[in-house]
């Protein structure tokens, strides 16, 4: 008979007879391990909606802004830049948009608003001038239908330009601040320095 157990450093220890023999096991992670798989965190990159709710729980500006700042990617100002830039013309509907929600769980069935953004461009004026009225609301509810449904939402709240509506604190000023966009959501440009 063989008698397995688990010694405290995460090993296998078998004893066969009277010999004890400790070796590690390839099926089963050591503590250490599952502590490193812990701190790498999740596959996924955080949702934007998920940005968007940390930005309307943080209590005061610089937490909002700390949670732009840490989060701050290409798709995630291209997706702001829309909701917010007033010269960002959408060719789509206003208000509701009749899609069925993706209510798989997050990670498995669905795309990401940060891959999607790089085509958001189909849907705004002067992007794609060959679609029909009626091949962009098809593609934008593909879109939404392939997102998670809180992705899709905040993406609804973006196209409506209502962002700030749903997620309190959640301004054209505070992202100007985080991303050091001038009035126009442009970079700022440094001016250049000489010396005295």
């Amino acid at each position: 008979m063989v008698i397995i157990r688990r010694n405290p450093d995460g090993s296998i220890a078998s004893r066969e007879g009277e010999e004890l023999q400790t070796q590690s096991h390839p099926a089963l992670s050591t503590r250490g391990g599952m502590r490193a798989a812990a701190e790498a965190g999740r596959a996924l990159p955080p949702l934007m909606s998920e940005i968007a709710t940390k930005v309307n729980n943080a209590k005061d500006k610089p937490r909002k802004l700390k949670v732009l700042k840490d989060h701050d990617t290409v798709p995630l100002r291209q997706v702001l830049k829309g909701a917010f830039d007033p010269k960002v013309e959408w060719l789509l509907p206003t208000g509701d948009v009749p899609y069925e929600a993706n209510e798989a769980p997050l990670g498995t069935d669905h795309t990401l608003l940060s891959r999607e953004a790089k085509r958001l461009y189909l849907f705004t004026k002067g992007g794609d001038n060959t679609l029909s009225s009626k091949k962009r609301e098809t593609i934008f509810i593909q879109m939404l239908e392939g997102l998670s449904a809180e992705e899709a939402e905040f993406l609804v709240t973006v196209i409506n330009k209502k962002v700030n509506n749903v997620y309190k604190g959640f301004t054209a000023n505070l992202v100007r601040e985080a991303f050091d966009w001038d009035d126009n959501f442009m970079k700022k440009e440094k001016k250049p320095s000489f010396p005295v």
